[in-house]
């Protein structure tokens, strides 16, 4: 059964109010990037021959990255070339104290909270097409297996050629005229998705709600985030690139890494039962991975195979190297990736990639981690922990004060729905629909998996809350 929803005028500034967050910073921030000149001009390689091409959602300016992949061999030949927003900020200036204290960016649907001040992060720091910036560039040599063979790290001055969103590029390669820089990109991302999985890697593919704008005016409504195979493809140079720099860093002994624990052997018997219950067969000798990756993507039983799947992830954090403390690799692993992972890749939107960037700039060339990524490394940890809860926060209140705006004269409304999680005596049960993308506690679910129709019984826009009932 499909209703049609109206959109709706929200205000998003009362969250940002509720969570004390502004996009203003100081003006003696502002000065700082109005003014911001590359500390490290004179020892910079020029590699603005490297044909790169960004691939960023319609509309970003904060740029962190640009691409070039191309064949080598059997493998590929990764060249990524990352804002070096290190060299544009002075340690214990204006910028760095504002940085220090918000730590990523915080988005919301109608604007972003800035890591940095604008100036900055869209424009002198941004990697804008035509634009000579200077970045720290990463060369990956992969084989014909997936598997690093080289892989080296410079400061640099880079050129974008093109600026791509993900649905060009997917136009492109359904035409089969993606850009030269990017042609082998398909290639490469199911290479290493592949060798990824073979390590035990999970990659979960729960439904992203994402809150638009409805016909570009002031009213919004909520849909299920388009995400092509581009992404996927793009983020495994990402991935390839923070895998690098996490065993840079832990080979090192200093730096900063991004960890997950490996499964609890309680949550993979939960996913083995769950699917079982649901009959769907999983292979022998698969990992909890690679039985996730080959569920086919419409069935119902994959959205609830993929909510329990879920907490294999549990117990995400940041560990800081100590120079002279061992750790054991149960210590520094990050599970969903099959290996050592660290922040490097979005220095823009992310405070921890400045300085595990700075690390392995370091270690590669023989020098000593500057002292002031030393001494900011032991408190990296817990503003990050801190930063993300607050940005995990912020969204999560934006999609709810959404579901509950569109749904406030909705009440008694019918809809089809997939039931994600089954009650428990902890928490009721969860339901998904699809139009428009709603996720809600539901009384009266059948098991995970079951299809239902359910009626809208709450939609509370002071609260933010919606529920459903079954209906019979």
């Amino acid at each position: 059964m499909r209703r049609r929803v109206r959109a709706a005028a929200i205000d998003f500034d009362r969250i940002r109010r509720e969570l004390d967050l502004t996009a203003e910073f100081p003006p003696a921030a502002t000065a700082e990037a109005q003014n911001a000149a590359d500390r490290f001009a004179d020892g910079r390689a020029d590699r603005t021959d490297i044909e790169l091409v960004t691939i960023d959602p319609p509309g970003s300016k904060d740029l962190d990255q640009a691409l070039r992949v191309v064949p080598d061999g059997d493998g590929f030949l990764v060249h990524y070339a990352i804002a070096d927003v290190a060299a544009l900020v002075e340690p214990g200036g204006a910028i760095d104290e504002a940085s220090r204290e918000r730590g990523q960016t915080m988005y919301f649907p109608d604007g972003s909270v800035p890591l940095h001040p604008r100036p900055l992060s869209e424009g002198v720091g941004s990697l804008l097409p035509d634009e000579v910036r200077p970045a720290v560039l990463w060369t990956v040599r992969v084989d014909g297996s997936g598997e690093r063979v080289e892989v080296g790290v410079e400061r640099a001055i880079v050129r974008s050629r093109k600026r791509f969103d993900y649905a060009e590029v997917m136009a492109a390669h359904e035409a089969g005229s993606l850009h030269p820089s990017i042609a082998a990109l398909p290639a490469f991302g199911q290479t290493r998705l592949d060798w990824s999985l073979r390590r035990g890697a999970v990659q979960l593919d729960l439904p992203d709600q994402e809150i638009v704008r409805h016909d570009g005016g002031r009213a919004w409504t909520l849909q299920i985030a388009p995400r092509t195979p581009a992404d996927n493809w793009n983020a495994q140079v990402s991935l390839l690139v923070g895998m690098c720099a996490g065993d840079i860093q832990r080979r090192a002994g200093i730096g900063l890494l991004r960890t997950v624990p490996q499964a609890s052997d309680e949550a993979i018997a939960e996913l083995r039962s769950a699917a079982q219950t649901l009959g769907v067969t999983w292979a022998d000798g698969a990992s909890p991975g690679e039985f996730l990756a080959g569920l086919q993507a419409d069935a119902p039983t994959t959205l609830a195979l993929m909510t329990v799947g879920a907490r294999l992830m549990r117990g995400s954090g940041y560990l800081t190297l100590e120079p002279g403390e061992h750790y054991d690799d149960a210590d520094v692993v990050h599970a969903g990736v099959g290996g050592v992972y660290s922040h490097v890749t979005a220095p823009l939107r992310r405070l921890a990639d400045r300085y595990a960037t700075e690390v392995c700039l370091a270690v590669t060339s023989g020098r000593e981690v500057p002292g002031w990524v030393t001494e900011a490394l032991p408190s990296l940890r817990k503003t990050m922990a801190s930063s993300d809860q607050l940005a995990s926060k912020a969204e999560r209140r934006s999609v709810d004060l959404t579901e509950a705006t569109v749904l406030a004269d909705q009440l008694g409304a019918r809809f089809d729905a997939v039931v994600m999680r089954e009650a428990n005596g902890e928490r009721p049960a969860e339901v998904f629909i699809s139009s428009p993308a709603i996720i809600g506690a539901c009384d009266g679910a059948p098991a995970a998996g079951a299809t239902c129709t359910v009626e809208v019984t709450v939609a509370d826009v002071e609260e933010a809350q919606v529920r459903f009932a079954v209906t019979g």
